[in-house]
């Protein structure tokens, strides 16, 4: 399967111009109603809430995210086995990766500044310190190329989406917990492998995870604190995401499979590995999966990409006749998605105990 042309980063302008471009999979930067966050009320898992508290308190990860000596060698001996295409695919993943990691650390210190509620700003104080010493850490790594991200810079720059506080909920709740499967993925395909591991990063992938796991246990806690968020036409809502954030995903892997390849994965095995992972997370709180192994789902899925191949190319030809291809593109685009959108779903009940352990 052939990917769509990912954009050459040679230089820390070419990484930063990447962080900020904004397209369909990329990753956005987000901004909310304030007030309705302040308004929140977790008194309904107040004993659950208090716990995990303790445990952010508690900051087991503290000294995780510092460089070991071995580092710069792993880094020099992996490096060199790449091909300038594979090479490529890496340094794109690490942009996007920290551009996600730090538009989590924008959006959560934005409401802690926002809002006088405790519990509130008391989460969203620990959630900004875990996902700034991720982008930080990947941000080291892309330095190590004279390709770090001027993230000051980004703050101010990048284009900002407003959402609602409840599809806030939705967003980051399943975007930290697809986070955790993807990098407990990887991490067990390379604790089998470790012949493949071309880059030290992959090491520190477990306990960062669970870092992601456990920012997605607070949504879950407050989605649950408040259940009209899970019912009724807010169901549609839990659907339309749960199929964006897949579909994001599986467009945006499969436009660098070298990558998964270099590890010894292939793409769409890993994406639906990912997709089950989650799945089975997401029961603690959403009343509805997607049906991600339908042979039908899967081939809507690969129909968006290929309409993603067939949009960059209408881009890069330009003039008349290319906006006309991406107007098409884009009605093609939206058919499937509707068409997923609309297929059956998996029912299922809520687990009678919110908080789960990161088991994968």
């Amino acid at each position: 399967m052939n990917a769509t042309a990912v954009h050459t980063i040679e230089t820390a302008e070419d990484a930063n111009k990447k962080a900020l471009h904004s397209d369909m999979i990329s990753p956005r930067f987000y901004t909310t109603d304030f007030a309705a966050m302040d308004r929140i009320n977790i008194e309904p898992v107040r004993a659950e809430w208090d716990k995990m508290m303790a445990e952010y308190e508690g900051d087991n990860n503290h000294d995780h995210f510092q460089r070991d000596e071995a580092f710069a060698d792993e880094v020099a001996s992996g490096m060199a086995s790449l091909s300038p295409e594979m090479r490529q695919e890496f340094m794109d993943f690490l942009v996007s990766s920290l551009t996600s990691e730090f538009s989590g650390c924008v959006l959560y210190n934005e409401i802690r500044k926002n809002v006088s509620n405790p519990d509130i700003k008391q989460l969203m104080t620990y959630l900004a310190r875990d996902e700034s010493r991720h982008a930080g850490f990947i941000n080291l790594s892309l330095r190590d190329f004279n390709l770090g991200i001027d993230l000051g810079n980004l703050k101010r720059t990048k284009k900002y989406t407003f959402f609602k506080p409840k599809y806030i909920y939705y967003a980051t709740y399943l975007s930290e917990k697809i986070g955790y499967a993807r990098y407990i993925t990887i991490f067990r395909q390379l604790e089998k492998h470790p012949e493949k591991r071309f880059h030290p990063i992959f090491r520190w992938f477990e306990l960062w995870c669970n870092d992601e796991f456990r920012h997605g246990e607070s949504f879950a806690l407050i989605m649950r604190a408040n259940p009209h968020l899970l019912r009724g036409a807010n169901k549609l809502w839990i659907r339309f995401f749960l199929l964006a954030v897949y579909a994001t995903m599986y467009v945006r892997d499969h436009t660098r499979p070298m990558l998964h390849e270099a590890m010894g994965l292939d793409s769409s095995e890993y994406d639906y590995q990912v997709f089950r992972i989650t799945t089975a997370i997401t029961q603690q709180v959403f009343p509805l999966a997607l049906d991600t192994d339908n042979p039908q789902f899967r081939r809507g899925l690969e129909r968006l990409f290929e309409v993603s191949k067939a949009m960059e190319k209408a881009k890069a030809r330009g003039g008349l006749v290319g906006k006309v291809q991406q107007g098409i593109c884009a009605v093609q685009a939206a058919t499937t998605f509707a068409r997923l959108f609309f297929m059956p779903v998996i029912q299922q009940d809520l687990s009678p105990q919110v908080r789960m352990e990161p088991a994968w």
